[in-house]
């Protein structure tokens, strides 16, 4: 039976070259894209203020504002279930990567 907080499809896949594509079609709406850049960029800076302070509530900051930018923007704007809850390491390396793809101008804002 299937968990109700996974994703059916991205359960069944395998590979990273393979979840990407998928990654990316879960993520069309500009708005959880632009959640998602928040989210990732307020958890680096989370992560900055931990190694300057030492101080490892940070780290515990920078979790709650990676995903709670992520989760705003699929709960409020993509309307989906993100696909971190089937594929949680596959989806931290394709939010890193679609992160970049931002900053770069690789993939639209």
């Amino acid at each position: 039976m299937e968990h109700p907080m996974e994703h059916p499809k991205a359960a069944r896949i395998a590979s990273f070259d393979e979840f990407y594509p998928f990654y990316l079609t879960q993520h069309a709406d500009r708005t959880c894209r632009r959640a998602h850049f928040i989210g990732s960029s307020m958890a680096l800076a989370c992560i900055a203020m931990a190694l300057l302070t030492g101080r490892p509530w940070w780290l515990a900051a920078a979790l709650l504002a990676g995903y709670g930018g992520a989760w705003i923007g699929h709960f409020f704007y993509e309307h989906n279930r993100p696909a971190s809850f089937a594929q949680p390491w596959f989806s931290l390396r394709a939010d890193w990567i679609m992160y970049w793809q931002m900053l770069t101008g690789k993939l639209s804002w």
